[in-house]
């Protein structure tokens, strides 16, 4: 018998800028009291701040299990973890150095939990990239700063939804950089991850990928740039040499535009906005971002600080509620593969639920 469904999952969660809409999403992904049958949420913040925010957006009825650590959570609430007792301005919709200082101190006493087993998965409230900049952090972003800190050497940022999945070779990098930072290694390392995330934590069987060219039109045929030819098609040829099912390289416009995404398991982009516009167009409101490649669990919402609406209860959760419910699952599939794999009877067993995913993919 399985003993995964007994253990309920500790989700940790980092409040993001202080100044946007990410205590709000939290606040109001965690009404919905069906998350609490499904983990137990530990929130890293402020007593005082997350006070201010519910106040101010008139949540009643609602109200957190103060801990001083993990391990004092309480299955049936949703749990804060006080970072820090100071008082600490809040001016909503601002950039701001305390939004960064805040975001920060939240995110590295949730990642400390993280990576010593403390809590099962992490899911991540938006920061802002310039605010959040200090000793400590000098990242353009979680995924890099998660990757250096699980001691991971390559992760893949990747945006999932329900009917989409899109990842990306590059991230966040100036786009004049581009085409110098892509290379044959870079590009097979990246289909690599996605191949094994979509095998272990979405129990894809034989995953299709389609690979997404770097020039208008794919360079139609070297007559508009030589990547394609000299990167990409080598980077592909070599992953089939490694059986992993990879096909283009595909004309970015004309591949979304015909619809081709809904042919393939998963894309991966060239660059971030190659990728990330398709797939905001797509799936905007109801996607999550997905850092896979880590020894650990990271989702967090496919949107930003949200400074234009922040206070104001217009900030939708959608996003945020569906990346805990993913961070479940994954966390949940990565513990039943591990255990089906530990007993060779079971093997067959796991074959079983995966071809059973696939068909409903």
């Amino acid at each position: 018998m399985s003993n995964v469904p007994q253990k309920k999952i500790k989700v940790g969660i980092s409040i993001g800028d202080i100044n946007g809409i990410g205590i709000e999403v939290i606040l109001k992904a965690l009404l919905d009291n069906r998350i609490l049958e499904l983990c137990t949420p530990i929130v890293y913040g402020s007593v005082k701040i997350t006070s201010f925010h519910r106040k101010a957006l008139n949540i009643q009825d609602f109200s957190f299990n103060i801990i001083q650590n993990s391990d004092q959570a309480n299955p049936k609430r949703a749990n804060l973890i006080n970072c820090w007792e100071e008082e600490v301005k809040i001016d909503m919709g601002q950039q701001t150095e305390n939004g960064g200082k805040y975001a920060f101190k939240s995110l590295e006493a949730a990642t400390a939990d993280l990576l010593a087993g403390k809590i099962d998965a992490l899911v991540t409230a938006p920061i802002n990239k310039h605010n959040i900049q200090q000793p400590g952090f000098d990242f353009p972003g979680h995924t890099e700063y998660l990757q250096e800190k699980a001691g991971s050497g390559e992760s893949l940022m990747f945006l999932v939804s329900e009917d989409l999945r899109v990842g990306v070779v590059t991230g966040h990098i100036p786009i004049k950089e581009v085409a110098d930072s892509i290379s044959v290694e870079k590009i097979l390392a990246k289909l690599r991850l996605m191949n094994i995330s979509l095998k272990k934590d979405f129990w894809v069987e034989k995953p299709k990928i389609a690979v997404l060219g770097l020039n208008p039109h794919a360079s139609d045929n070297g007559l508009i740039g030589d990547e394609e030819t000299n990167i990409i098609m080598p980077a592909i040829e070599e992953a089939r040499k490694e059986k992993i099912f990879a096909f283009g390289p595909y004309p970015a416009d004309g591949f979304f535009g015909k619809g081709l995404q809904n042919q393939f398991d998963a894309v991966l982009a060239m660059y971030h906005d190659q990728g990330l516009v398709a797939f905001k167009a797509l799936s905007f409101g109801t996607g999550v971002n997905f850092t896979a490649g880590l020894p650990v669990v990271r989702t967090s919402p496919d949107h930003g600080t949200g400074y234009d609406i922040a206070g104001k209860n217009q900030a939708n959760e959608a996003s945020f509620r569906r990346a805990i419910y993913m961070a479940v699952d994954v966390v949940r599939k990565r513990w039943e593969t591990a255990e089906l794999l530990e007993n060779p009877l079971k093997v067959g067993q796991l074959k079983m639920k995966v071809t059973h995913e696939d068909s409903e993919e």
